[in-house]
C-alpha cells in the first residue's frame, strides 16, 4: 500500500510520512503542489493525501489536473478551512474525501484505509483504452473483431496498464501489484511478460503499444 503526502508545512508533512511508515505503508512526501502533481501523475499510489492551501499550485488545481488527465487515484484533501463551500469545492474538483485540520491520526488512517478498500472493490466488466478492450470477466483482449485470451498474470499486468493509462509504471510497482511485495519475481520476468503482451497486441491488430521510458517504467501509447 503506497501513499503520497503533499503538504507544504514541512514538519507536518514529515510527521505524516513517519505515521504512514510506522503503520506499514510505503510513502513519498513532497512539499508543494507542482511536485505533488508530478508524483501523482507519474507514480503508482493507492491514495494521495493532499493539502489544499499551498503556494503556487494549490490542492484544488492539483486534483483538477489529475482528473483532467484521467488519473483516478483516490485523493483525501486536508485543509484548515471548515467552511461548507471549501469542502464542496474540493469534492467538485475531484477529491474523494475531506479532512479538516487539526485531525486525529486514527481518523486519517481510517479514511485512507477506507479509500483503499473502496478502490479495490470497484469492479468493471471491461476496460477500454484507445482501440483495445479488456474483458474482466473472461480475461480476453479485443480489438475490432479480433480477440485473444490472456493468462492470469498477463491479464493483471494489462489491467494495471489500462487502468492507469497516463502513468509510467515501474517494474517494482508492477511486481508489487501483480505478484506481491514478498515475491521472488525478478525484473526479467516483467520484461518477458511485456514481450508476450506486445505480441498479443500485434496479433489482434491494435495500434496500442507498450512503451518503456528508460530507467522509469512502462506505459501504453497509441502509435500514429
Amino acid at each position: 500500500m503506497k501513499v503520497l503526502v503533499v503538504e507544504d508545512e514541512v514538519k507536518l508533512a514529515d510527521a505524516l510520512g513517519e505515521l504512514f511508515k510506522h503503520n506499514k505503508f510505503l510513502v513519498d512526501v513532497v512539499y508543494d503542489g507542482e511536485d505533488g502533481y508530478f508524483y501523482a501523475k507519474n507514480g503508482d499510489y493507492d491514495v494521495v493525501v493532499l493539502d489544499v492551501m499551498m503556494p503556487g499550485m494549490n490542492g484544488y488545481e492539483v486534483v483538477s489536473r489529475l482528473r483532467q488527465n484521467k488519473i483516478n487515484v483516490p485523493v483525501l484533501m486536508l485543509t484548515a478551512k471548515d467552511e461548507v463551500a471549501s469542502r464542496v469545492k474540493g469534492l467538485d474538483c475531484g477529491a474523494d474525501d475531506y479532512l479538516t485540520k487539526p485531525f486525529a491520526t486514527e481518523e486519517l488512517l481510517a479514511r485512507v484505509r477506507a479509500l483503499m478498500r473502496r478502490q479495490s472493490e470497484m469492479v468493471y466488466d471491461s476496460i477500454t483504452f484507445e482501440d483495445i478492450t479488456l474483458n474482466t470477466c473472461n480475461y480476453t483482449l479485443t480489438c475490432g473483431s479480433k480477440v485473444v485470451s490472456l493468462g492470469a498474470k498477463e491479464y493483471e499486468i494489462m489491467r494495471l496498464l489500462m487502468s492507469n493509462p497516463q502513468q509510467v509504471l515501474s517494474k517494482d510497482a508492477i511486481i508489487s501489484k501483480v505478484w506481491g511485495l514478498d515475491s521472488d519475481i525478478t525484473e526479467n520476468n516483467v520484461e518477458a511478460y511485456m514481450s508476450f503482451l506486445r505480441k498479443k497486441l500485434f496479433f489482434i491488430g491494435s495500434k496500442v503499444n507498450i512503451n518503456i521510458k528508460r530507467l522509469l517504467g512502462y506505459y501504453l501509447e497509441k502509435q500514429s
